[in-house]
């Protein structure tokens, strides 16, 4: 019987509940997780090792670091980058040592988010990770080569982690589904817009199925169609299905605005995503490509302009760096317009993937020993600032025996016609050359 002194049981979140207790249970990571893969190959031979962990959110980071201190029968002590300092750094270490000392048990040092530990942090524990005293997992959405200290990297294997499929999302809905609201009817078309929107994210997947759940037992239905699904969301924050055809039409709507150098359409559907709820930092990220891809050297201002609106909005966050966002969408849609890099980039890219492997030839190699420059390294190289206009007019820098390539055709648009213009230039000395051979 309840009283004013009871306290109601808190079930903890449907991501919890659900967390894996063992390996098999794991969805996803198959190229780390399945038979001969490194991962499993880890666990098999009972050889613990220190590891980053690198991956979108949602795909199992911190799972797979406690799952490895269970297969281990080692302690596990936890840090957020985001709230610990040195001092939890040091109290992790004491306790490792208490547990070595006393009780003969080894210790998994997990940081989470561990890119956003300055170098002075992951100094901190890099003496005991070398000494053996902890095993370090660390975990972070970012490149870990320009986040984490080349010593400590050094130390440590790095696993890239994937974002799960549709299949594996629909594995864990249909998991979740069963365990935890048996008896609420989801519509196929509902349960394609929750996998959908999740993005690749199972946390996200399983919070946004935790809030279907709840609302419908708040609506006393025990059928979810997508119409009920969309309203519930909406209740919460319109936000887009991110996996869905809306987002990307619109994403697509913002990229061929920009490219037909329409300003006015290009900002309307900016606004009408960061509206609709989109990750501002998403579409900076889609703006920095389309500086690349659609202006290119036309205007090599417009990718420093973008760069610069996206960091902006990194310092200012919402709503104040939004309008940093809308600038550089204003710029690339007025400035002019090539594609000529990304052509050139993606015919050198074919052409490498399809040929075969060539040698350097010797006068371009460096040569630091001197054996190498008894092999000829270097040899009869001509160095460029030596030469009439800067420029060694008939020289070869492709593997020998290689057709001239023309990956790269500027357009007569922006500056990319200057650009044109001196390469031009420079051609016709090569062939001044050539006639003279």
């Amino acid at each position: 019987m309840s009283d004013l002194f009871t306290q109601p049981s808190v079930q903890p979140p449907f991501a919890e509940q659900l967390r894996p207790k063992i390996l098999d249970d794991v969805i996803g990571q198959s190229h780390l997780l399945g038979k001969g893969k490194p991962l499993r190959l880890a666990f098999d031979s009972r050889k613990l090792h220190s590891m980053i962990l690198w991956g979108p959110p949602g795909v199992g980071k911190t799972t797979l670091a406690r799952l490895t201190a269970n297969a281990f029968d080692a302690d596990f002590i936890a840090l957020s980058a985001v709230l610990s300092g040195v001092k939890d750094i040091r109290e992790a270490i004491d306790k490792a040592k208490l547990n070595l000392e006393q009780y003969g048990k080894h210790t998994i040092l997990f940081v989470d988010e561990v890119h956003r530990f300055n170098k002075s942090q992951q100094d901190a524990f890099l003496p005991f990770v070398e000494s053996g005293l902890v095993t370090f997992i660390g975990a972070t959405t970012e490149n870990p080569s320009f986040e984490v200290n080349s010593a400590l990297l050094s130390r440590a294997q790095v696993y890239v982690l994937q974002a799960l499929n549709e299949a594996e999302l629909t594995q864990l809905f249909d998991r979740a589904h069963q365990q935890f609201m048996p008896d609420l009817a989801i519509s196929d078309d509902a349960k394609a817009l929750l996998v959908g929107y999740a993005d690749g994210d199972a946390r996200r997947l399983l919070n946004l199925l935790e809030q279907i759940n709840t609302a419908a037992m708040t609506s006393e239905v025990s059928q979810v169609d997508e119409p009920f699904v969309r309203e519930a969301l909406a209740k919460s924050g319109r936000r887009f299905d991110k996996g869905g055809e809306e987002f990307y039409d619109q994403i697509s709507a913002l990229h061929k605005s920009v490219r037909g150098s329409n300003p006015d359409a290009a900002l309307y559907w900016l606004c009408r995503m960061l509206d609709g709820g989109a990750d501002a930092l998403y579409l900076g990220r889609r703006i920095i490509r389309m500086a690349s891809e659609d202006i290119g050297l036309a205007d090599p201002r417009a990718l420093r302009l973008t760069l610069d609106a996206v960091e902006t909005y990194e310092r200012l966050g919402s709503p104040e760096g939004e309008l940093a966002l809308a600038q550089a969408i204003i710029y690339l849609a007025a400035a002019p317009k090539s594609n000529a890099v990304y052509v050139a980039y993606n015919n050198a890219r074919a052409f490498i993937k399809n040929d075969k492997t060539r040698p350097v030839p010797l006068y371009l190699r460096n040569a630091p020993t001197k054996l190498m420059k008894e092999l000829g390294y270097g040899h009869a190289y001509r160095y460029a600032h030596d030469e009439p206009d800067a420029y060694a007019a008939g020289e070869n820098y492709l593997p020998e025996g290689m057709a001239d390539m023309n990956f790269y055709e500027p357009t007569p648009r922006g500056l990319e016609a200057k650009i044109g213009e001196r390469l031009a230039y420079l051609r016709s000395l090569d062939e001044q050359v050539r006639k003279r051979k």
